[in-house]
């Protein structure tokens, strides 16, 4: 009986064991493909098809699109290892892009990376992974599995300017004992010089910056194409009743928002306004000082707990990031009823976006999270 594991913790040796590889043509990819073959894994590489990438070929450093499969592919021939493109594109529009616009339509500031990792690689191409016969699915994220006491953890990756775990709340922990990240322990730079050292052309690829079926930048456009007369004008208000102005459609705009709100200041009063919270219902942009967007409470659904039993009045001491861009707060931490849960905030802290998710750390540890479905002054 096999008593040892090999690198990616699998007690078989590396030529039997099978690793599908999500490759989307870009550096870190590639080199995940490049590394665990170069360690003799059996791997395979899968491209997935998620949209009509003929219109993403007009704007350059969107994931996903025509010359990413052409890229990836080269890699797999370079490496010599299979690769397939799969055609996603009825899953993605489906799980990704009409909850992405039906999420603005709510007043509410989606993540659909997230989703797409949620619901597309993650779920879909995770079971296609197992239907090829795979040990494990592997991607270029910048995220670490520990193998902790009760199972595999998500951890943040080594490199701090890197770590994408804030995406990744919502991988379970079925997903986890499947998933592996080889490049967690990584830079970017240590990545790059990888891919040079295995002679891959996209070594010096720029890193896609763009929300990929978004081509032109605008997500109103989006919207507004996928869900035809939802975009309407309406009133700028302020918090205190006074209308400042109007607009074009409360998608335009988003919780904490300062620039763009085109009604300038208002006499007599030199504080800047920020967006404080939007109504789609009466079609309305409520604005208001800096002090209005304080929050102390935030209410989460969708909770995925990848942390220790709690019990429903139990409170947990953690950390918690409500933006990816934004530090950690600490917070108090209590799991409720029908995948809900509440953060209680030890200092307020300002432009808390519903639709946006919150990730709960301890230290390093990713405990879960969910989604911000309101919050309290």
């Amino acid at each position: 009986m096999i008593s040892y594991a090999n690198s990616l913790g699998i007690a078989k040796r590396p030529q039997d064991t099978r690793v599908v590889v999500a490759m989307s043509g870009g550096v870190d990819s590639s080199v995940t493909a490049a590394v665990l073959r170069e360690e003799g894994y059996d791997v395979v590489g899968i491209t997935l098809q998620l949209y009509d990438h003929g219109i993403a070929l007009q704007k350059p450093g969107a994931c996903c699109a025509g010359q990413d499969i052409y890229d990836a592919r080269q890699v797999a021939d370079r490496i010599g290892i299979p690769h397939y493109v799969l055609d996603y594109e009825g899953k993605f529009s489906q799980d990704v892009i009409d909850d992405f616009a039906d999420t603005y339509l709510r007043g509410e500031t989606p993540i659909p990376c997230v989703r797409c990792n949620q619901r597309v690689k993650f779920r879909d191409l995770l079971n296609t992974a197992r239907d090829l016969g795979a040990d494990a699915l592997a991607t270029g994220h910048y995220v670490r599995r520990v193998q902790g006491a009760a199972g595999a953890e998500l951890h943040r990756a080594i490199d701090p300017g890197r770590d994408q775990s804030y995406f990744l709340f919502a991988t379970t922990r079925e997903q986890l004992e499947f998933l592996r990240f080889p490049l967690g322990g990584l830079t970017k730079p240590e990545t790059r010089a990888l891919a040079e050292r295995h002679g891959l052309e996209v070594a010096a690829k720029p890193d896609s910056q763009d929300i990929c079926f978004v081509p032109n930048g605008s997500y109103a456009d989006v919207v507004a194409k996928l869900r035809p007369g939802s975009v309407e004008p309406g009133d700028i208000v302020h918090v205190d009743g006074r209308v400042l102005g109007r607009h074009r459609g409360v998608v335009h705009y988003t919780v904490g928002q300062r620039k763009g709100l085109g009604i300038g200041g208002i006499r007599g009063e030199e504080e800047p306004l920020f967006v404080v919270r939007l109504e789609p219902g009466q079609r309305r942009v409520v604005v208001g000082p800096r002090r209005e967007l304080a929050r102390s409470v935030v209410t989460i659904r969708e909770v995925n707990w990848l942390g220790p039993a709690l019990s429903p009045s139990e409170g947990l001491e953690v950390e918690v990031k409500l933006r990816s861009a934004q530090p950690p707060a600490p917070a108090v931490w209590r799991l409720g009823a029908d995948g809900t849960a509440q953060a209680e905030l030890h200092e307020p802290q300002y432009g808390v976006a519903p639709g946006q998710a919150c990730v709960v750390y301890q230290g390093d540890r990713v405990l879960g999270g969910g989604w911000i479905a309101g919050t309290e002054g």
